[in-house]
């Protein structure tokens, strides 16, 4: 979610080329991706995340036996919805830089219609990576309460699974 959330912050401020190599899964990952993620994990070590994590598959082992059988497709259902939200989560990590930044970027264009002789690329990607900078400065804050909350409902809806 964070990850998917800082990349698309990342095309759209133009620090896309900035990328950092994954050596876990051997990728580049954009380095405002690379930042959220490492933010995120603080924010879950910071509220117990991993505590809860263990806590959670102890309890698996009481309400959920290992058995032949499978989840349910109930279960099924509510994961797969799992991985929807996890896409409405990037987005709203990401879309208060987008907004921005395409608000930034129309008034260039106006200006550059407005004003022809203006190199728009010498005066728009400085200013528009300044803009990016002061975004990402002003939402970071924003991202600990809601990658939190994001985290408790997930925990929510394992224990709705677990049926614990």
């Amino acid at each position: 979610m964070l990850a998917m959330g800082g990349q698309a912050v990342s095309m759209t401020t133009g620090l896309g080329f900035a990328t950092f190599l994954d050596p876990v899964n051997g990728i580049q990952v954009p380095v405002v991706s690379q930042l959220y993620t490492i933010l995120g994990t603080l924010v879950f070590l910071a509220i117990n995340g991993h505590l809860m994590v263990i806590q959670v598959l102890a309890e698996s082992f009481e309400t959920m036996p290992v058995q032949a059988l499978g989840p349910s497709a109930q279960a099924l259902v509510a994961i797969a919805l799992w991985g929807g939200k996890l896409f409405v989560g990037a987005l709203i990590i990401g879309l208060p830089a987008i907004v921005a930044l395409t608000l930034i970027n129309l008034a260039f264009g106006v200006m550059s219609r407005a004003a022809p002789q203006l190199n728009i690329f010498a005066v728009g990607f400085p200013a528009t990576m300044a803009a990016s900078f002061l975004v990402m400065m002003l939402t970071v804050p924003a991202l600990g309460p809601r990658f939190t909350a994001f985290v408790m409902d997930g925990f929510d809806a394992i224990h709705g699974l677990i049926g614990g």
